[in-house]
């Protein structure tokens, strides 16, 4: 397996205190080239599994390996996404784009070149001078996903990239990445509480359940792309997963849907 989570705990607090414990014995393996949703509610840990596979956090027991390479830091092979766009202002859309090129030290040429590609990919090739505050959130997040993509990373960690994001615009970026992984078959790991999301994104859809979080179950999504959000398949898939919610709901009706 490419990536390896191997009871994987997290425990925040001080040492001479009971500290909170976020996760408890997370064990996972992806796949290189697979798409993965984590799911689950706010407080269950997803972000905080996030964060351990990119390298930002160390687990308190239990280890993460990437490649057969055990992760004790980030990397410059792998990107993370997160709501907030991080575009610089001052710059436009081709010249963030090529932010991480420059940081790679690419040629000028090589730079635009490849800065050129990404953004026709995203659809914004008519953007390019524009600066972040011309466009529109969905447009800025598809900024931020071509100059992710324009780096070349092994993996791509997306942390609720759409949440923000108004209902019609968020289906869109959801068709945009999906079209993009078809094409580009990067290893991506999705944090979302969007049932519906993650049914339409994912090869497998790992649900997580909260304190502490645990990974109760995962489920397979053998669908095509482009998928049909209306289709029996999709919203049989859809029923399965909400039913895992269901069987394992606490007194406080805290699941999104």
């Amino acid at each position: 397996m490419f990536i390896e989570i191997n009871s994987v705990s997290k425990i925040y607090g001080n040492k001479n205190e009971k500290g909170f414990e976020a996760l408890h014995s997370v064990n996972l393996s992806i796949k290189k080239g697979e798409f993965i949703c984590l799911l689950g509610p706010s407080g269950c840990g997803k972000s905080t599994l996030l964060n351990l596979i990119a390298g930002f956090d160390k687990p308190s027991s239990g280890n993460i390996s990437i490649d057969g390479k055990e992760v004790t830091e980030p990397s410059a092979n792998y990107i993370t996404i997160f709501q907030k766009y991080g575009l610089l202002p001052w710059r436009t859309v081709k010249k963030n784009v090529e932010l991480g090129l420059e940081v790679k030290k690419i040629s000028k040429e090589e730079r635009s070149r490849v800065a050129d590609e990404y953004i026709e990919l995203v659809g914004l090739s008519k953007f390019s001078k524009k600066r972040p505050h011309e466009l529109s959130g969905g447009m800025q997040q598809r900024v931020a996903i071509a100059r992710a993509l324009a780096v070349d990373p092994e993996i791509i960690f997306m942390d609720e990239p759409f949440g923000a994001l108004d209902a019609m615009t968020r289906m869109n970026m959801q068709d945009e990445i999906s079209n993009i992984w078809e094409k580009k078959k990067k290893t991506i790991i999705f944090v979302t509480h969007d049932i519906d999301e993650a049914v339409f994104l994912a090869d497998r859809v790992v649900i997580m359940t909260p304190s502490p979080g645990k990974i109760k179950s995962i489920i397979d999504v053998p669908l095509y792309r482009k998928r049909n959000r209306t289709n029996s398949e999709f919203l049989a898939i859809r029923d399965k997963v909400f039913r895992e919610f269901e069987t394992n709901k606490k007194s406080k009706k805290e699941y999104s849907v």
